[in-house]
């Protein structure tokens, strides 16, 4: 079981899923309480990125033997993709360093993926891809994961297909076999795939199934995320060939092993994006050592029409809006990468609520990922929702108010309000907030920020 969670010091581990277990029976972890304190200013580091390590710990699959992953954030999906990996038989610690976990995968996997673990994140449907290239067949609970609408794996289940994978579904699971055989053992076949939608997940679960695949595969329609490339430079570095991630056609020409290689998780360009939109929302000057402008063109794009000043500097990306009073609305609209991501829009909105005019902000993406807005109403923002539209219209200031977290993003906005919000802003359900952020408000503290748990 994964230890040193919230909590450990040097010396002492924490088993982070007791101690979550604890708190909740007390009632002592799950409110953070927000006051308002004037600009931000400082340093800060953003971490691993979430959508990356947990298909790199999926990846860990594909090969037996002891991998170490680096800048691995502490967040609790870190934890529960742990538990995932353990149920199929692997080992997942924390190494010598904070930021290291080490994944020992054994030669023999149990490849089925338990309802009680899957339902509690999304992204562990990744597992299905290493499972069936690896082993033959898999059984994986239907996912679960952040309450914003509906996001079938069909496409998932029709790209495996393609490549010799028959699916069968009962009682809440998928199970998959591999029917086509080489040398007498089952393995998928390389195949053109083409995407219908550029869906990261379902990128990532193909990517990792074709490396171990006979033959030559190409991902048609492929996202384009810095997390898709992260994870094609880790299994690139195991031995396997890929070419073109980053790009919407991703070529794979399949490979007989892999072997575990060390690989340092890129930056959390959404956590980056949270830290920068503080800054703008208290009229700030933040810097995030570790942030990647040329990961979150769009975002930086839009920052500065606002009015913040960004810029890139030895010491990391800066934002500034000191001095330059009340910023101006503008409007955004979300689409997949290299666009607008729809994980910032709750940031946004929430920037927009006390800036000066009116935004329109249009979800392309999700249906029904509005829900956070009747928070921001809660705390006195001016937001009419049409359909997929939202429109914001600036108010200069909020008003603090007992609000609740429906997801990590939309949590983590809420507690960014709460620093422009007169009074006590109380955030509940803030277990989602750790979903995806390491220590969030110790981090905005030491920014300048009055963030407390209760």
């Amino acid at each position: 079981m994964l230890d040193a969670g919230i909590g450990a010091t040097p010396g002492r581990t924490v088993h982070r899923r007791i101690g979550r277990c604890a708190a909740a029976i007390l009632g002592a972890v799950d409110r953070i309480i927000v006051t308002p304190s004037g600009p931000l200013s400082g340093t800060v580091r953003a971490g691993g990125a979430k959508n990356s390590v947990l298909k790199l710990m999926a990846a860990c699959l594909l090969a037996e033997g002891r991998h170490v992953l680096t800048n691995v954030p502490r967040i609790s999906d870190v934890d529960i993709m742990a538990e995932v990996l353990e149920a199929m038989g692997a080992s997942v610690t924390r190494g010598e360093r904070p930021d290291e976990l080490v994944v020992i995968t054994p030669a023999e996997l149990v490849p089925e993926a338990p309802y009680e673990l899957v339902e509690k994140m999304r992204a562990s449907v990744v597992v299905l891809g290493p499972l069936l290239t690896r082993c033959g067949w898999a059984r994986v609970s239907m996912p679960g994961g952040d309450d914003f609408g509906p996001r079938p794996i069909d496409m998932h289940l029709r790209a495996l297909e393609a490549m010799g994978a028959e699916f069968t579904s009962s009682h809440g699971n998928v199970e998959g076999r591999v029917e086509s055989s080489v040398g007498g053992s089952p393995r998928l076949v390389g195949n053109r795939v083409v995407l219908e939608y550029p869906s990261h997940t379902g990128t990532d679960n193909v990517l990792m199934a074709a490396v171990l695949a006979k033959g030559a595969t190409v991902i048609e329609n492929a996202a384009r995320e810095p997390e898709v490339r992260d994870l094609a430079d880790f299994l690139n570095a195991m031995g396997a060939k890929i070419i073109g991630a980053g790009t919407s056609r991703i070529e794979v020409e399949g490979v007989d092993r892999l072997e575990p290689t060390p690989h340092a998780v890129i930056p959390d360009r959404l956590v980056v994006a949270t830290f920068l939109v503080a800054a703008g929302l208290t009229g700030g000057d933040v810097t995030v050592e570790d942030g990647r402008p040329e990961h979150m063109d769009m975002m930086l794009r839009k920052l500065t029409t606002t009015g913040m000043e960004i810029t890139f500097e030895p010491d990391g990306l800066r934002a500034s809006a000191a001095g330059v009073g009340r910023l101006h609305s503008t409007d955004v609209a979300t689409l997949p990468y290299p666009g607008f991501a729809t994980d910032y829009k709750p940031l946004f909105v929430t920037l927009l609520t006390v800036t000066e005019g009116v935004g329109i902000v249009t979800e392309n993406l999700f249906f029904g990922r509005f829900r956070y807005v009747e928070e921001l109403r809660r705390m006195g923002a001016e937001i009419r929702t049409e359909g997929h539209h939202a429109v914001v219209r600036g108010v200069g200031r909020l008003s603090g108010a007992p609000v609740r977290a429906f997801d990590v993003r939309a949590g983590a906005a809420l507690v960014l309000a709460g620093l422009v919000a007169d009074g006590e802003t109380v955030i509940s359900d803030a277990h989602h907030i750790d979903r995806g952020y390491e220590d969030l408000d110790g981090k905005l503290v030491s920014l300048g920020a009055d963030v407390v748990r209760a």
